[in-house]
């Protein structure tokens, strides 16, 4: 999905929403052929954008079941340069779609407002690009419709979006006329045809983009879309013009733009061709974007970080039946964990029983959770990104990890509590870095480490730390830092300083997110508690790895949740 901003976030007008299935709507991020964009967080403070689908659209049965299939396909896309999709919502009235937000330009845009790119970048874009592709090839997803306006600019390097998902709505209404779903200038000769596309027809559309981008001139020369795409087609009688481009960039183009599918290059060795022919590292994104071009992406990131104050809602807006929040909700006095169906979890799983099974008193409840945990202006204490100390988590007065209850009275008008039994105590696990092209899932409730695991084998799992594409340390269910070794702190945690969905490799080679003493707990896919304390960080020395993530000494304690 597109989540590109302008340089001011929008703020909500009257007739927006509020909120939606538990997401707290807080500025609008643009709007486009099937719905509206917002900004959003979600639980644990990561910024998505959460797009509303149109209501036309949402009462097609066709275009449900397209669009519950390839967010099915799309969710299962892991790796660095993507913009994937964390949660989404197909049975109700309206769908709606949630993605990491990016606070990036899109390459259309940017080069239509600053021109060509400069080689360098061009190589490091496309690089980049290719290992996103990789990433999505290996979840036997296609992109088919990769062009500049989905691939985003920003100051961490490019990222890809809308790998499938946007299709829906063009599908609904070309089926039935036999229509060719997608833009015929960034199409491979397989595509323009008609026939089936493979991932070599992303790397076809990738070359495309690499010659837009570094001349602004398309190897098939100047006309409409249409005559653009006619010459791709004939690309077997007819090859594309390659002479006036850089020497290094005419050998990646001719590896890209072959008639025959099959004689095209693949997507790790674009990388290694592109990094080779660069003479940088893929992964060194300081200073690759051009001065004036960068700091129009860091205008954006910051405008991002404030968002506009909403419109107050008026009586239209609750004539048109659109929800709002029109003050503050007050937090709750104890921290009793919401209901599954309350907040949206922090990882991107979706819980099926989101709003099916809620009382009209539960989901008042969830929005008063949600917009308590998940507000982006909280202070200093509801921090998601402190520190082991930091956050509001209160160690209570045992520090024993078996559960033992405090001394402190209870109050016998709080809500009731959940009791905690211990299944095992302090067990040791390591976490080693994975290998080049791997990753290694990990079974909380088990316990139970599977290196070397494929992607889509995490079911059940609670992490996995990978190096597919890129590399860093993903947790599949919400994780939180503790600034106690009770099962109470340990849950605190969970609901008040949940980490992001992942830690990048970079933060986790320099050593500044995850210490030693360090302790994360989780509520596990089996609905445990689960507290992961780190003993000791061991940092790589291996030269066969492809990064310097390091090995991570743990220390597993698991509770049984009673409620």
């Amino acid at each position: 999905m597109t989540n590109h901003i302008d340089d001011i976030l929008a703020p909500l007008n009257p007739l927006d929403p509020r909120e939606c299935a538990g997401y707290r709507l807080v500025a609008r991020l643009g709007e486009g052929g099937m719905g509206t964009v917002y900004l959003s967080h979600t639980r644990g403070g990561q910024p998505v954008a959460f797009k509303v689908i149109r209501r036309e659209y949402g009462q097609d049965p066709d275009f449900r079941r397209r669009f519950e299939q390839e967010v099915r396909a799309a969710r299962r896309v892991q790796g660095y340069h993507l913009v994937p999709v964390v949660d989404h919502d197909t049975s109700g009235e309206l769908p709606w779609i949630a993605s990491e937000f990016v606070p990036g330009l899109s390459l259309a845009d940017a080069l239509a407002a600053h021109g060509p790119l400069p080689l360098p970048a061009v190589l490091q874009l496309v690089g980049c690009t290719a290992k996103a592709l990789g990433s999505i090839h290996a979840a036997d997803v296609v992109h088919r419709d990769l062009k500049p306006a989905n691939v985003l600019l920003s100051s961490t390097g490019p990222y890809v979006i809308d790998f499938g998902i946007a299709q829906a709505a063009d599908a609904t209404q070309l089926t039935r006329s036999g229509g060719v779903i997608g833009t015929p200038q960034y199409m491979s000769p397989e595509h323009a045809l008609g026939e089936p596309v493979g991932a070599a027809g992303d790397v076809f559309a990738l070359g495309l983009i690499a010659a837009v981008a570094a001349t602004g001139r398309h190897p098939y020369g100047e006309g409409g879309a249409t005559a653009l795409g006619v010459r791709i087609a004939n690309t077997d009688r007819t090859p594309p013009d390659l002479s006036g481009y850089p020497a290094a960039l005419r050998t990646v183009l001719e590896r890209c733009l072959t008639a025959d599918p099959t004689d095209r290059i693949g997507t790790d060795e674009l990388a290694r061709l592109c990094e080779q022919a660069a003479e940088r590292p893929l992964r060194a994104f300081d200073g690759w974007l051009p001065a004036p071009l960068a700091e129009r992406i860091a205008h954006r990131e910051a405008a991002a970080a404030h968002p506009p104050t909403p419109t107050r809602p008026d009586t239209a807006a609750h004539l048109a039946g659109q929800p709002t929040v029109t003050a503050p909700p007050r937090p709750r006095a104890a921290p009793t964990p919401p209901p599954a169906a309350a907040a949206p979890p922090a990882s991107g799983r979706t819980r099926p029983a989101l709003l099916a099974a809620a009382a009209v008193a539960a989901v008042a409840l969830a929005v008063v959770v949600t917009w308590t945990l998940a507000r982006p202006d909280a202070g200093a204490d509801d921090d998601p990104q402190a520190g082991p100390t930091g956050g509001s988590a209160k160690p209570t007065a045992t520090d024993d990890p078996t559960g033992a209850p405090s001394d402190a009275p209870s109050d016998p008008a709080s809500p009731r509590q959940p009791t905690y039994t211990a299944v095992f105590k302090d067990k040791p696990l390591t976490l080693r870095a994975p290998a080049w092209n791997s990753g290694t899932h990990v079974d909380l409730d088990a316990p139970k480490v599977f290196p070397d695991g494929e992607i889509g084998e995490d079911e059940g799992m609670e992490l996995t730390y990978q190096d597919w594409s890129d590399h860093d340390l993903r947790f599949l269910t919400p994780v939180g830092r503790s600034a106690g070794r009770t099962p109470e702190a340990c849950r605190t945690g969970v609901d008040t300083d949940t980490l992001p969905a992942a830690v990048p490799g970079a933060q986790l080679e320099k050593g500044t997110t995850l210490t030693e003493g360090t302790v994360l707990c989780t509520v596990t896919s089996d609905n445990n508690l689960a507290m992961l304390r780190i003993t000791e960080v061991v940092p790589s020395t291996d030269e066969g790895l492809s990064s310097d993530m390091p090995d991570y000494v743990t220390s597993l304690t698991l509770w049984q949740i009673s409620e």
